[in-house]
Formats: structure tokens, sequence, C-alpha cells
């Protein structure tokens, strides 16, 4: 057997047993926007306009919480939409 399809033989019957994966992308931006509107959220309930404060130690408690909440949910995100494969 020639080393090419020894090699190739493998990989393709590999690639074809991988299930396909639809609408990851998508479902990264949706999960995404809600992330966006619960920080929007957030920061009205400490009375903030959210995008207007600055993260600096002078921020209020309240934005730098919502800055955090911001960001887990983030990497949340990033975490289950764009790794895990969705049928």
């Amino acid at each position: 057997m020639r080393p090419t399809l020894v090699i190739l033989a493998p990989l393709i019957v590999a690639l074809t047993a991988v299930p396909a994966v639809q609408g990851g992308l998508i479902s990264y931006g949706l999960c995404q926007t809600g992330c966006n509107a619960l920080a929007v959220a957030c920061y009205a309930g400490a009375g903030l306009v959210f995008g207007t404060v600055v993260a600096s130690p002078a921020a209020p408690a309240a934005a730098l919480a919502c800055n955090v909440a911001l960001g887990q949910c983030s990497a949340m995100c990033a975490t289950v939409a764009l790794l895990a494969p969705t049928p």
C-alpha cells in the first residue's frame, strides 16, 4: 500500500465520523446579545447608562460589578457556543 493512502484512508474515515456543527456562530451572536442586554439592565438598575462609565478605580462599584458579570457571561458564551457543537 502506498504511504499516502495509508495516511489518507484513516483520516477520511475519521472526518466522516465527526458530526456536523450547525449554528455555532449564530448561537454565539445570540448569546452575546443576551449578555449585553443583561449588562444594560444591570447598569439601568444602578441608575447608570451602559457605555458611558469608564472602567477605572473611581467608577461606581455597581458599574464594576456589571462589567465583571458581563465578562463572565461573554466567556461562558465563547465556551459553550464556539467550542461545543450545536447539532
